[in-house]
């Protein structure tokens, strides 16, 4: 492997398409161990909110970044980054085939350019003025001073996702350019792997009758039971794992701020708005490979074939 670019298979798309059970079959069928890329499924005790793979459901293929760390710690793209590539490395000293599978797109794309987020990991002063800016006067009049510096990355990053708004700002404030611009520098990279890049999607109206239903399953499973645990464990909305969807509204339901259904109706709604995200990060990716379920008749065999046909043609494996 040392003489050529190393494979690397990455299975994504939007929230609720099936890419769990599709990225068992694959691994199962080419030898693959996966690493998780998703950004709540690495936090201990956050199962039902984060839709996370269960032992069994894993079928003996080993997984990575699940469970990983207390809900506590702040996780972000430059620790995926450097957790990733530690158990690639791994993985490839077995002969097997590392798969990225998950549907944080940011991480996706750190590993597969080695990309260079930068995080200003250094608990700086303009964090701290940030963080407490959002705690004095909230998410939107945050999100508006980012506007005001850098309208592109206003546009692609969403209000509610606090974190990524503040290291927006910081880095402006600490270098003086446009992290935008700093990222689509990093974008125009090759890949340093001989990779495939599959995307599962589905219709639209599909899709968003999944996610209502996944939702509705998680409160059946039990996930207000779930964030009572975690609240009473310490965890307050001030934690990165707490921003994730379903636990902050659930955490709105127990403060009184709303009721229960309206605590739902906005996890379903919130969900659906970040899968469309998702959907059009993915759009703007170079060299994808587009699997539409509906055009191999929601066969999994079908899109399996498929996906280790262009793995073999470019040499995967």
């Amino acid at each position: 492997m040392s003489e050529r670019k190393k494979p690397l298979i990455i299975l994504t798309g939007p929230t609720a398409v099936g890419k769990t059970e599709s990225s068992i079959l694959l691994a199962k069928r080419i030898g693959g161990e996966i690493i998780s890329a998703d950004s709540m499924q690495v936090y201990k005790y956050m199962d039902i909110g984060s839709a996370k793979i269960t032992e069994p459901q894993m079928e003996g293929v080993p997984h990575f970044l699940i469970n990983e760390f207390e809900p506590f710690d702040k996780f972000n793209v430059t620790l995926f980054k450097q957790y990733a590539v530690k158990y690639m490395e791994d993985i490839y000293n077995r002969d097997h085939i590392p798969i990225l599978t998950g549907g944080t797109g940011f991480y996706l794309q750190a590993v597969l350019y080695d990309i260079d987020f930068t995080e200003n990991e250094d608990n700086s002063s303009v964090r701290d003025e940030l963080e407490k800016f959002y705690r004095d006067n909230g998410a939107a009049a945050l999100h508006n001073r980012l506007k005001l510096i850098d309208e592109k990355s206003a546009e692609s990053i969403h209000e509610n996702n606090v974190k990524r708004v503040i290291r927006a700002i910081e880095f402006f404030e600490l270098t003086g350019n446009k992290i935008s611009e700093h990222n689509e520098k990093e974008r125009q990279k090759q890949s340093p792997y001989n990779f495939c890049y599959f995307v599962l999607t589905d219709e639209r109206e599909k899709l968003y009758d999944k996610i209502d239903r996944r939702v509705d399953l998680m409160i059946e499973k039990g996930l207000v039971e779930e964030v009572i645990n975690l609240k009473k464990m310490g965890c307050s909305r001030e934690l990165v794992s707490m921003q994730g969807l379903g636990y902050k509204e659930i955490l709105d339901y127990l403060d009184g701020n709303c009721t229960l259904e309206e605590a739902v109706y906005i996890i379903k709604r919130d969900t659906r708005h970040f899968a469309k995200r998702q959907l059009t990060w993915f759009a703007r990716e170079r060299d994808v490979i587009y699997i539409p379920k509906q055009q191999f008749n929601y066969d999994n065999n079908e899109i399996l074939d498929f996906m280790v046909k262009n793995i073999c043609e470019r040499g995967l494996k």
